[in-house]
């Protein structure tokens, strides 16, 4: 089958698409024909060799896929051949297929475009695993979003609007902080240094309850200064980097939580268990229209070079994604 591989580390230019064996699905597994697949900051770090996938999992990049089941396993009972998924994966999601549990899929809602599901996945489970089920944002309490505009950062703000929180965002990006406002965001803050007093002027010195970190090192410092007590501050992306001092006492006095999550080398239960979760609570959103992914732009799975220069330059706002049948 054709995938999009890296033959060699380094920039954009790498990507080449090629033949990679076909995948069968085991007994418990769906065969999923690739219509869409979301592009991730994580697919630019293994393109670049800082990423590797987990063992055991496909060397060809993507997080996320949207499509058409082909085949199903003799002991699947979820699917049938011709049913519309999406999920996560370890790796593979630029390839034509891909095998996934049968418990990791979820049902692409009815009348959704491939193009629109394939943005879904990655960074709405994200968002989701991260601000609510680890950190427990609650109606009424403040979740301060950096890198408001990157895909991860647009599902946070309309999963959190939808659930009644408010939101303050950053962004280095005057114009992405605009476009947020009129995606539902309480208070846009230009990055870089001297935010985190914003953050408290707009609470009243109170700080936000709920971090989410997209851009790492550079803002430690902010975040505990502008967390709230009992605030919980989980970092998702560094990519500013991934050291820092931290000051032990500061978190002690505000008796905050600071933690790391990822998704991608969580075990078949676990991203199991977040589906299910998922399909319950996230996934309605999106048939009564609460919640829409927010897509910067489409690219034949052929430009994934040019998808990735994209992402690389932080031009897009929101997801981009790529289609095998642009």
């Amino acid at each position: 089958m054709r995938a999009v591989t890296i033959p060699e580390f380094g920039g954009p230019e790498v990507l080449r698409l090629g033949t990679v064996p076909h995948p069968r699905p085991g007994p418990r597994e769906v065969l999923v024909r690739v219509c869409a697949s979301g592009v991730n900051r994580a697919d630019l770090l293994q393109r670049r060799g800082l990423y590797p996938p987990p063992p055991g999992e496909s060397e060809v990049p993507g997080l996320e896929f949207a499509g058409v089941v082909d085949e199903v396993g003799g002991a699947v009972t979820r699917w049938r051949r011709g049913d519309r998924v999406m999920g996560i994966v370890g790796g593979g999601g630029y390839a034509e297929w891909v095998v996934v549990d049968e418990r990791v899929a979820v049902a692409v809602p009815e009348g959704m475009e491939m193009a629109v599901a394939g943005a879904i996945p990655e960074v709405y489970m994200t968002a989701w695993d991260a601000v609510f089920r680890q950190a427990g944002l609650k109606r009424g309490e403040t979740l301060l979003i950096h890198a408001v505009g990157s895909g991860v950062g647009t599902a946070a703000l309309q999963l959190a609007g939808r659930a009644g929180a408010r939101t303050i965002g950053t962004s280095r990006t005057g114009s992405k902080l605009e476009r947020a406002a009129g995606e539902g965001l309480g208070v846009g803050l230009r990055g870089g240094e001297g935010w985190e007093a914003g953050v408290m002027d707009a609470t009243g010195g109170r700080g936000a309850d709920v971090i989410l970190d997209l851009v790492g090192s550079p803002y430690l410092a902010g975040n505990q200064a502008a967390i709230a007590v009992g605030g919980r501050h989980v970092v998702v992306g560094v990519p500013g980097g991934s050291r820092a001092n931290l000051d032990l006492r500061r978190l002690m006095v505000r008796r905050a939580r600071l933690f790391g999550t990822v998704l991608r080398a969580r075990g078949a239960e676990e991203k199991a268990a977040l589906a299910a979760e998922f399909s319950e609570e996230v996934l309605p959103g999106f048939h009564d229209g609460s919640l829409r992914p927010v897509i910067d732009s489409v690219f034949p799975v052929m430009k994934a070079a040019d998808a990735h220069h994209r992402m690389e330059e932080n031009e897009n706002y929101g997801k981009i994604v790529l289609v095998w049948d642009a």
